[in-house]
């Protein structure tokens, strides 16, 4: 008997240790997503204020060098460089195949280049190394990004054009684009910080001195991030958001966009070393939250199922279900963004979290398995299924202020 009373009381305490475990857990959990998204509130609703009173012209088109990064998309580059204005003469296309383009300097990476960048920040330091600059700045695209109302920029060390991506193959990929666009108005809080976050490399000016000064010659597989947080290292950064558009393609499929996601994570966990500790955990929690998004309802459920388990499990419900509400305030600003109809919100609105859990694959098997290579994300000049012009009406609309409805052609994913 008294055994028998002894492995009892092992498997009471065994319960109870699980149990303050599983309680440790969550509430963690919860102050960790907690933590970052009060910051993301912060930097939207407090630090962006003022963020569009820089003049967006105070550097003239003559005054800018053009730089088109490409494999050898050379359908795809034709159409990004008819849409760069005419007073930007001579863009210039960077590949690493030889390609015919109407309008530009074409100038091939030659393959026994050898530098510590790789893949496109090869290319980068390539053309920075051998391509002559008499600009003051140089604006780099990738070979998709198409420029809408371009005229100028601001004056700043880095300016980051505002992403906008177009529809391709798949609808869902297309509203997950809008919801981390959603999310991307963190950006306009960006210049008050002193270290920016991240960049996006398809539409980025850099200042011609500061890039001889920087260099992109490190290896990393998000060159564009890597190369803001060096310079911020370097120098007392300014850096801007400039209001143009710059409208790139949406993944075409789940698969290319979790791949995506899980490249940028690996390069953020693999060049974290270069920010200072006091931002590290920032970046660590941001990661983490990012990979977690999903399992915060989940928790919550586990909260109201077994309210006995979990402390103040009724003021978890409550936290919880108000943490995992911001990710449909990041799909409404989103949408506010490219301008969707109110009517047609809902739609969007449905199908949020089924955005954030493709966000979340990718960021956590980027955390599982960080890759430190990966695959070019195809474009639309290798795509039969329709064009850009049929799923994204504005290109021919001359901008028209509203899109009225979800597109009617079946998910192709």
């Amino acid at each position: 008997m008294g055994f028998i009373s002894l492995f009892l009381l092992s498997l009471n305490v065994t319960d109870a240790v699980l149990a303050q475990s599983l309680s440790v857990f969550l509430w963690a959990t919860l102050v960790l997503y907690g933590g970052a998204s009060l910051w993301w509130l912060i930097q939207v609703f407090i630090l962006s204020y003022g963020w569009q009173d820089t003049n967006q012209t105070e550097v003239g088109l003559d005054n800018i060098q053009v730089r088109v990064l490409t494999i050898a998309a050379e359908e795809t580059v034709q159409r990004t460089v008819s849409s760069i204005p005419d007073e930007i003469t001579e863009p210039l296309i960077i590949a690493e195949e030889d390609i015919d383009i109407a309008g530009a300097d074409v100038h091939v990476v030659p393959n026994d280049f050898e530098c510590a960048a790789q893949r496109k920040g090869r290319a980068i330091e390539w053309a920075r190394q051998q391509i002559p600059c008499e600009k003051e700045y140089v604006l780099y695209l990738d070979e998709d990004t198409l420029l809408s109302g371009f005229s100028g920029l601001p004056a700043a060390d880095i300016i980051q054009l505002s992403e906008h991506p177009l529809r391709t193959r798949s609808r869902l990929t297309y509203v997950c684009e809008i919801f981390r666009i959603g999310f991307q108005f963190e950006q306009r809080a960006f210049h008050q910080v002193a270290y920016p976050a991240y960049a996006w490399g398809g539409a980025v000016a850099v200042r011609h001195e500061l890039e001889e000064q920087i260099t992109w010659n490190v290896p990393s597989i998000t060159e564009d991030t890597t190369f803001i947080w060096r310079a911020a290292d370097r120098v007392n950064l300014d850096y801007r958001l400039a209001t143009v558009k710059a409208r790139n393609q949406a993944p075409p499929t789940l698969k290319s966009l979790i791949k995506q996601r899980r490249r940028w994570v690996s390069g953020t966990i693999q060049d974290r070393n270069l920010l200072p500790r006091r931002y590290q955990p920032v970046i660590f929690t941001r990661i983490v939250t990012w990979a977690l998004s999903p399992v915060i309802p989940l928790f919550g459920i586990i909260a109201f199922v077994f309210p006995e388990a979990i402390p103040s499990s009724s003021v978890y419900l409550l936290l919880s279900a108000l943490l995992f509400g911001i990710v449909f305030l990041y799909m409404i600003l989103g949408l506010v963004e490219y301008r969707k109809y109110p009517e047609v919100w809902w739609a969007y609105i449905v199908v949020t979290p089924l955005a954030v859990l493709v966000h979340s694959l990718g960021a956590l098997w980027g955390i599982i398995q960080p890759v430190d290579d990966f695959e070019v994300t195809q474009k639309t000049a290798a795509i039969d299924t329709g064009t850009l012009e049929e799923r994204n009406p504005e290109l021919t609309e001359d901008e028209s202020e509203y899109d009225t409805e979800l597109e009617t052609e079946p998910d192709e994913n």
